[in-house]
């Protein structure tokens, strides 16, 4: 199976959230949920529209948690109930748990996937930190103008 741009979005978003300091597990749950959210988005949602944090909410407090949500810069998930362990996220009613992201991204790769990983870091990196706290700015800046070339690149990995 090729390595498409839902995988590219999972593991970059994953790469983003770690580097801005969650581990590794609450990660790839971070991942995971975002892109099912622009999977969604995609498809353009029924409801309401996402809640969005100001400039100068994500300045003063780039990473925020409460009860229910948490916002990374000016991106925010719905945290699942989970009362010890790993933070992960939700949406729709289901949890996106470490375990779901190695079941739905990291399979696809066919073993490979320690090496995307580590061109996900790498190049996300490469990132300032205003970068990955937006939104917008991860989207088109990040994820956007490279993602066909990953996804090729990615899937030639699974082919050798």
């Amino acid at each position: 199976m090729a390595v498409g741009r839902f995988q590219v979005m999972a593991v970059l978003q994953a790469a983003r959230a770690h580097i801005l300091g969650l581990e590794m597990s609450t990660a790839k749950s971070w991942g995971l949920n975002r892109a099912i959210f622009y999977a969604a988005a995609k498809r353009g949602f029924k409801g309401a529209k996402p809640y969005k944090r100001s400039r100068s909410e994500v300045k003063e407090t780039p990473v925020a948690d409460t009860p229910e949500a948490f916002h990374l810069g000016s991106e925010m998930a719905f945290k699942a109930s989970t009362d010890e362990g790993p933070m992960f996220f939700m949406m729709g009613g289901k949890v996106q748990t470490e375990e779901e992201f190695e079941r739905q991204i990291a399979t696809r790769f066919a073993g490979t996937f320690d090496q995307a990983w580590s061109d996900a870091i790498e190049y996300v990196q490469g990132f300032d930190k205003s970068t990955l706290l937006s939104q917008s700015g991860f989207f088109n800046q990040v994820y956007k103008p490279r993602r066909d070339e990953l996804a090729t690149k990615w899937s030639q990995l699974v082919k050798e």
